[in-house]
């Protein structure tokens, strides 16, 4: 049996070895500081996508802009993000995802820097877009990194860190930008950035594992990636434009130069042993399922978070402190539910989860739809974290499943995917609620609502097909 071994060809034989131990973790104590860096890295690339919005008044008045050409303070960092991705993930695989995760923090700490000392409009965004290519590189290959990090078998865990963290920094963001607005000027939103991100690269050069087992076939297409960047940036810029009211000549002038692009992009991917865009990993069944829960559940969840403040204070008559309260139970709930899981993942099927938690997040969603007249705050709180449970319990095993499902060698390209699916729903979702309030006025909120309770369930059905699958490893 032993020798058996043996009589496989030499490279496979290396291939095998190296997925053995690419699947086996690092040890206990460099594990610690190896996450560590990971949870510094996301946490300010997500708060940065967050915090901005907040201080936008301020930041258009300090520098005299309008209100219309401050957007892309916000818009400009997440196009970046967006285009950024999966060429970025795509190196990870090439050149490993310690080093572009290095070079990701070293881009965002001077970027930040930059962010800090911009005295124009003009200059704000540029260095806005920079340090977009810098959050794109940190979350890129997080989750590969993670998959390296931990053991095969506590896979799930570091998956419900990972969906914790961002799910912390993206319901803290708003909350953290007004404290430090209240003790500091709108530079500080960036510059704090610099000092956690030179801490964050200390632990990375000393903690985060190498990985060996990256692919050497592979090799970068530059006009892939160009495609790829007008692509995506047309699709955000257009879904961007729809939800600001530009001109329909103009969205629709977008939409269209997209789809031909995008035509020629993903034909030429199909061609490519590699491609940028990994549409090979997407003739994976459980992939391309995770996937596709992964873009109806961030819209459902962006549908809801855009539209219940509006709901909350137009239509209830509660205050901006008392809607900032009322909204807290969702990304409680789900910091909660996270990391549980994360361990539940090592039992159950992730489709199942997935499944369970999508149907409890949409009662969740309905609940809110069909609030009384009146409602109390229990009303409002307990449907909150009706959904935020169900949206914690849902992620960690999705994400999971996203990585694992995946070769090992090309944990980069699914990094990229996870992300960009995320990001997806969340601009698609952002739309929709524009859409819905150009329509229907007030009254487009709880449409809203009800919108995201049937994709949450169309999620929840795609999910559970996933249950004839087989597991991931």
């Amino acid at each position: 049996m032993l020798n058996s071994s043996f009589k496989k060809p030499f490279h496979l034989r290396l291939i095998f070895t190296m997925d053995k131990n690419s699947s086996d973790g690092v040890p206990l104590p460099q594990r610690y500081g190896a996450i560590l860096t990971i949870v510094l890295g996301l946490t300010m690339a997500v708060l940065d996508g967050a915090i901005a919005n907040v201080a936008l008044p301020t930041i258009a008045s300090d520098l005299n802009a309008s209100p219309a050409a401050s957007i892309w303070i916000v818009n400009a960092y997440q196009i970046a993000i967006v285009i950024a991705l999966l060429p970025l993930s795509f190196l990870g695989d090439m050149v490993g995802y310690r080093r572009i995760y290095k070079i990701g923090l070293v881009v965002f700490i001077f970027t930040s820097l930059a962010c800090a000392l911009s005295r124009s409009l003009d200059m704000l965004t540029f260095a806005r877009v920079a340090q977009g290519l810098g959050g794109a590189a940190l979350m890129s290959v997080n989750t590969a990194l993670i998959r390296l990090i931990y053991p095969q078998r506590f896979l799930g865990r570091g998956m419900g860190i990972n969906s914790f963290v961002v799910a912390v920094s993206s319901a803290a963001g708003p909350t953290i930008a007004a404290a430090i607005l209240s003790l500091a000027s709108w530079q500080w939103l960036f510059l704090i950035n610099v000092p956690l991100g030179i801490v964050a690269f200390v632990l990375a050069m000393r903690f985060l594992p190498p990985n060996s087992a990256r692919s050497k076939i592979i090799r970068f297409d530059l006009p892939s990636a160009i495609m790829n960047a007008l692509t995506f940036g047309l699709l955000i810029t257009a879904l961007s434009g729809f939800a600001q009211g530009q001109s329909v000549q103009l969205v629709l002038a977008e939409v269209a130069a997209m789809l031909v692009v995008g035509f020629f992009f993903v034909r030429r991917q199909l061609s490519m042993p590699v491609p940028l865009l990994p549409v090979d990993l997407l003739r994976i069944p459980l992939f391309s399922l995770s996937i596709c829960t992964s873009i109806c559940s961030f819209c459902a969840q962006m549908l809801a978070m855009v539209s219940l403040p509006f709901f909350l204070q137009t239509m209830i008559g509660r205050s901006e402190v008392e809607t900032g309260l009322l909204l807290t139970p969702w990304p409680l709930a789900t910091m909660v539910m996270a990391p549980l899981a994360g361990y539940l993942i090592e039992k159950c099927h992730a489709g199942l989860l997935g499944a369970i938690g999508l149907l409890v997040m949409a009662c969740g969603l309905f609940g809110l739809a069909l609030l009384p007249a009146s409602p109390s705050d229990l009303d409002i709180i307990w449907r909150m974290a009706l959904c935020g449970a169900g949206f914690g319990l849902f992620q960690s095993p999705n994400n999971h499943t996203i990585v694992a499902s995946a070769p090992s060698h090309r944990s980069g390209g699914a990094s990229g995917m996870l992300g960009t699916a995320r990001l997806l729903g969340q601009s698609t979702g952002a739309a929709l609620v524009a859409l819905l309030f150009n329509l229907l006025g007030n009254s487009g909120t709880h449409t809203a609502l009800l919108l995201a309770g049937i994709l949450a369930t169309v999620a929840a059905l795609i999910s559970g097909l996933r249950v004839t699958q087989p597991r991931a490893a």
